[in-house]
């Protein structure tokens, strides 16, 4: 009888760390004959957890792990009978190269992604391994954070820079005060940005840690 499992191994750590190579282990070890007996599990399968693997073309500095074979349709499309973009060492890798770098990838869509690999690595009584050096990719996961899919809006974002510093903290305060107690009140990007978000959705930002739903790389 197979176990119920609805496990989720995270490796978190910087680029050149390692991760990335311990992953595809832990996911060979629980691929054998011995761990499917024990466990009563198919294998494992890995999910990036990386702001700069997401994106096609960039490899280099990025830590991508090398492709056997590289799948021809991408997972983010749905269209591929094979939902991941390659394999390693005959493991199957999630959420790399999956957006155009000419194009702004937010969390919201990477926790969808994630997500999406997840329920299918566990629908094949499998255990997804998330690994990656992202924190906001992983605690949008672990966390299953609600993010809201708030576009930049750049008349506002001029309107806003057009505010000191101290002017765009106050602001803040006064719309969203848990969101003013524990933002960096000195970085114009992030309280740019919390208050796009207030402003555009009439609500307070979700999670006190939900400070770049934005990447850094999409900010003016």
């Amino acid at each position: 009888m197979e176990h119920d499992i609805k496990k989720l191994i995270v490796i978190l750590g910087p680029t050149a760390s390692g991760k990335s190579d311990l992953a595809v282990e832990i996911a060979l070890r629980l691929g054998s004959g011995q761990a499917r007996k024990k466990y009563g599990i198919n294998g494992a399968e890995i999910i990036s957890a990386d702001s700069r693997q997401v994106y096609k073309g960039m490899d280099i500095g990025s830590g991508k792990i090398t492709p056997d074979t590289k799948n021809s349709s991408n997972f983010s499309t749905g269209q591929a009978k094979k939902k991941y973009i390659f394999t390693h060492k005959g493991i199957p890798h999630y959420c790399i190269d999956v957006a155009s770098p000419k194009r702004r990838f937010t969390v919201a869509q990477y926790q969808k992604l994630a997500q999406k690999a997840i329920k299918s690595i566990w629908r094949q009584n499998k255990v997804p391994i998330l690994c990656g050096g992202t924190g906001l990719y992983i605690q949008s996961i672990v966390d299953d954070l609600v993010i809201p899919e708030v576009p930049p809006d750049a008349k506002l974002r001029a309107k806003l820079e057009k505010l000191s510093t101290d002017e765009l903290f106050e602001k803040l305060k006064k719309l969203d005060p848990r969101r003013a107690e524990n933002i960096d009140r000195h970085n114009r990007r992030r309280l740019i940005r919390a208050l796009e978000i207030v402003i555009k959705t009439g609500k307070p930002v979700p999670a006190p840690s939900f400070a770049e739903v934005c990447p850094r790389q999409n900010m003016p």
